[in-house]
């Protein structure tokens, strides 16, 4: 007979910690013990940076102790292991905040598939550096907040939009294609909760127009990459990839339109696994359980 899990709560547990024998025995054995169903379970154990990290998902069960009692007791294996673990619960949308200039492309793409349903997040405000795009988000029911940019005082702006994050109560914050450079303090506050699409295959073509800059050298491939902002621009921890083949007869202006479809997918695939507790950063890296 089967086991229902339709009905059940699920959580999502994440771990890193130095690699050592027995992390994975001990955790799914605490979770056995405490009436946990684990559903899918992945684990890697990086040999440069000798860290273990893990992702489980699992249901809890009749005789699962409450939260509050059930973290406790696992905080005692995580002290064990020196882990820093996280638990999230499934049944809570992330609430995403999306920061956009003048492009729409990443932004629609976002827009369209929390719409429809299928990408499992909430998106309580957007907020841009220009008006453009004020009718397409309020048609969809969210709260736009247009904050231009004082070139004589950018950080009053920024001091604006963090107060908007933080009202929104925001989990991620997600730069797609919004076209102003972080202040470190800034990236400091979002740090591994803010994910830029640059329009680029990085590191190459770093800053601005990487897509004139790739023709100008001639390349066969073109691409954009989903990254964690950090205050280095544009060498922040990468999520995703994404290529096309291109050859000697297209424009830059071709590179720019094949570029946006990948930036759009690249960026999706990017907030949908931080969204599913599927990225841990490795330093100046991530390991990205698909």
């Amino acid at each position: 007979m089967g086991i229902a899990m339709a009905d059940k709560q699920t959580f999502v547990l994440t771990i890193t910690c130095p690699d050592t024998v027995g992390i994975v025995a001990a955790v799914s054995g605490f979770l056995t013990e405490h009436d946990c169903f684990i559903t899918e379970a992945a684990q890697y154990g990086d040999p440069l940076s000798q860290r273990f990290f893990m992702r489980i998902v699992y249901t809890v069960g009749a005789l699962t102790p409450p939260a509050a009692e059930f973290e406790k007791m696992l905080s005692r294996v995580a002290e064990r292991f020196q882990m820093i673990w996280h638990l999230h619960d499934m049944g809570r949308k992330p609430r995403v905040v999306i920061l956009v200039s003048k492009f729409s492309h990443c932004l629609v793409d976002l827009l369209h598939r929390f719409h429809t349903g299928s990408l499992a997040i909430d998106i309580p405000a957007v907020i841009s550096n220009h008006p453009d795009l004020r009718s397409i988000v309020e048609w969809h029911g969210i709260p736009y907040h247009f904050l231009a940019v004082d070139r004589e005082d950018k950080a009053a702006q920024e001091t604006r939009l963090l107060d908007v994050v933080d009202k929104a109560h925001a989990d991620l914050v997600v730069l797609a294609r919004y076209m102003q450079i972080l202040s470190p303090a800034m990236c400091a506050r979002l740090s591994g909760r803010a994910i830029n699409i640059h329009h680029s295959f990085l590191p190459s073509f770093k800053g601005a127009k990487p897509y004139h800059q790739a023709h100008a050298k001639g390349v066969k491939i073109i691409g954009a990459t989903a990254h964690y902002v950090t205050s280095d621009l544009d060498e922040g921890p990468i999520i995703e990839q994404g290529v096309e083949r291109v050859d000697h007869t297209r424009t830059p202006d071709d590179l720019v339109a094949i570029g946006r479809d990948i930036e759009t997918v690249v960026l999706h695939r990017a907030v949908r696994w931080h969204a599913e507790h599927r990225v841990l950063i490795n330093g100046s890296r991530t390991v990205v359980f698909k």
